[in-house]
Order: structure tokens, then sequence, then C-alpha cells
């Protein structure tokens, strides 16, 4: 009888925990799309649909018919492609909603609420969102030209593609630190001496500070072993303060740092020459092209102990019922570059214009030290080998959705105080 118990013991448990993780796989799988959407979806040849070869002239001639491709960006630089992409497929109005991060996602998220399905296209960053609010939930729809495939590795294209990889890390002004970065250790940026002397964009608006946030508050073993090799002492936390990331954060807050709505402002408030003790900047990577095109001097922090870049994801998709699918399909292509381009291209400066730009389509503008294409078969741009230098951290989607709530919370108390 003791056997037979144990037996029958062992049998249950061992189906109450199959069942209990199947039922959270059950919780947390993604829906089936509501009839509406298979129907679009059909039409379209998205997703389940997709074929298995494209007919891409087919696809062009489907766009010219729709005439239109409608895109909500967290980025600026979109707006450059109008007249280059309309040259390129004359017939195709190209439309940018330059929204930011947040409110590509709150205004798409809205609309679809509504039953009002306007974009084609969402380009954004703000990782957990984009996966578990929209991807997951059925707003969004994952594309990759076939003719790109090949040419980006999976982590790139799955769940959901990576139109580009950007990074946020400190700049500082070379005219006022001309031996060099001021610092080597992330900690020295909470002390007195840099006190009203760092600004960043405000993390609660802009996806890609938060993300970059969110990253450094995700490593508090390394936060914390940096402090030691930094002060030789294990860090004392703070009343209420849970561990050395967020503990990182709250001497940031207490240090006085700037916040700024722009991130041009951010570059320029570092970068602009001539000025009086200028701000360090944790700004997006990509603001050093303003050393180009603006006349700026800021320079990276290239080494930083516990990490010198914070890289994040700029995704591409189809907004869910699209009016131009077929559109959004070119244009998905168009940002990727052209399929000419390989690592033995040459390209020169300004990439905007003339050959480079017939190669580099709509990577163009984006083609800098601080921004890389998904693509394996793509050169560097001038300078790009600042990028490989620099220690890495990433970040995470699946961190960003369970713990934003949580972090967007400490930085409101910890701002107000």
């Amino acid at each position: 009888m003791k056997n037979f118990n144990q037996f029958f013991c062992k049998r249950f448990c061992s189906m109450f925990i199959l069942i209990f993780f199947l039922s959270l796989g059950f919780l947390n799988a993604k829906p089936a799309p509501p009839p509406e959407m298979e129907a679009w979806l059909k039409k379209a040849e998205l997703g389940a649909y997709e074929p298995k070869k494209e007919n891409w002239d087919d696809i062009v001639k489907k766009a010219k018919e729709e005439g239109e491709v409608i895109v909500y960006t967290s980025s600026g630089r979109i707006q450059k492609l109008v007249k280059p992409f309309q040259k390129l497929y004359p017939g195709i109005k190209l439309t940018v909603h330059d929204l930011g991060s947040t409110k590509s996602v709150q205004k798409t998220k809205r609309e679809q609420q509504a039953g009002i399905y306007n974009a084609d296209v969402v380009t954004t960053g703000n990782s957990g969102q984009v996966i578990h609010e929209m991807l997951n939930k059925n707003l969004l729809v994952n594309y990759v030209p076939d003719h790109f495939k090949s040419r980006i590795p999976r982590e790139y294209r799955e769940p959901l593609l990576i139109r580009v990889n950007e990074a946020v890390v400190f700049f500082y002004n070379m005219e006022e630190f001309s031996k060099g970065s001021p610092v080597t250790n992330i900690w020295e940026f909470t002390e007195s001496r840099f006190k009203g002397r760092v600004g960043m964009k405000n993390p609660l608006s802009s996806g890609s500070t938060f993300m970059a946030v969110m990253t450094l508050i995700q490593h508090p073993e390394e936060m914390a072993a940096a402090y030691k090799r930094y002060k030789g002492l294990d860090i004392k936390l703070s009343d209420g303060v849970p561990n050395a990331g967020y503990e990182f954060w709250a001497r940031m807050l207490k240090n006085d740092i700037v916040i700024f709505k722009s991130g041009s402002k951010l570059a320029a408030a570092s970068g602009k020459k001539g000025q009086k003790k200028p701000l360090l900047a944790f700004a997006n990577m990509t603001y050093i092209a303003r050393n180009d095109s603006k006349g700026f001097v800021n320079a990276i922090v290239k080494e930083l102990d516990p990490v010198a870049k914070l890289l994040y994801p700029t995704f591409t998709a189809i907004a869910r019922q699209a009016p131009h699918p077929n559109a959004a399909k070119v244009f998905t292509a168009y940002v990727l570059g052209s399929t000419k381009l390989n690592k033995k291209s040459k390209l020169s400066k300004p990439y905007t214009k003339g050959s480079s730009s017939d190669l580099l389509l709509g990577l163009a503008p984006y083609f800098d030290p601080g921004t890389r294409s998904p693509r394996n078969d793509v050169p560097s741009p001038q300078g790009g080998e600042i990028w490989d230098e620099m220690k890495e951290w990433h970040v995470d989607a699946d961190f960003m959705w369970k713990q934003g709530a949580k972090i967007r919370d400490f930085w409101i108390q910890h701002s107000s105080m």
C-alpha cells in the first residue's frame, strides 16, 4: 500500500506540474488572429500566408496601385527618406508621422483599440512593449523581405525584424577635456565634482533612454563589482533601494542630473564648441554624427567600467490590417538597403548622396558609428570601428516587460526627492 501511495503521489505531482507549466504556456501564448485580421493576412499574403518565394515585381506593382505607405516612427530621420523613396518608387507616397518611441506605441494601440487601422508600418524601440503589448497581441505582423532572410541573422529577424541596432553611451566635450575621457568608472558620474554636470533625456518619455536605464539596473552584481573596483569598498545601499543597479540611478538623481526633452539639445549641451563647463551626456550614440553635420566636439567614453555601450533594437513591422500592405513590404525592404550592397561596397561621405545613397537607400541617414544594420553583409561607416571596441550590454525585452512598471515608479519617486 505504501508503494502504491508513493507511486500515485509521484504520478499525480508530475501530472500537476505538467498541467501547470502547460497552462502558463497557454496564458502566455500569442492568441490566434481574429477573423477580420485573418482575412486581411490572407489577402496581403502575410503571416501564415506568406509564400515560400515572393514575386517582388508583383509586390511592387500592387504597392504602386495602393499608392501610399504610412509610417509611424520614433526617428525623425525617416522623414529624410520621403523624396529619395518616391524618386525610386514613383506613384507611392511616403507619409511619415514622427512620434517618438513612446507615442509610436501609444498611438498605434489607441487607434487599433478604437477599430482604426491607419498605420502601414511601425518602426520604434521600446522593446518590452513592442514585443509583449503589440506583437504578442496581434497589433503588429513580422515581415522580412524574402531576399534579405539569408543576410540577416535569425536573432535580428525573429520574433520581430530589427531595422537597426543603436546604443546609448556617455559623451564628453573634447574642448573641455582635451586629455581624453574624464572618467573610467561609471560611478564617477555620481561624485560631487559632476553635480549638475550630466544630462540625459527623460526616460519616462524616451523609450531608448528608458531601455538604457533598465539595462544598467538589470546588472546589479556587475554594477556592485565596478563600485568596489572604484572605491575599494562594498557598496552601501540607500534606504529602500534594492540593489546596486537602482543605487546608481538614485545617486545620479541626487547629484542633480539634468533632464532634457530633446536628444538634439542634449547633444548640443555636451558637444557645442566654446562652452564654459559643458555637460557630459548620457545620450544616443548616433548623435556622434552631429560632429560632422553641426560641428560639435563630442567624444564617446570608449572605455568605461563596467560597460560603455547599452545596445537596443529599433524594430520595424507591418501594422495590423494595414491599408497598404504591399507598399509596407516595399518600404520595409527599402530601409534595409539595396541588394547590391555588400561588404566590399565602397561608400563615402556624404552617405545620403550619390552612389553611396543608391546602395544604402533607407540605411543612408543611419550610416554612422552609433548605428548598425542587422544585415551581415554591410560594411562599417567611417569611424565605425569604435562600435566593436566597446563593451556592451543588450536590452532584454522580457526584463523590460516584467520590471518596467516598478522601475518607472522608482524613477518618479526618486526624481521628486
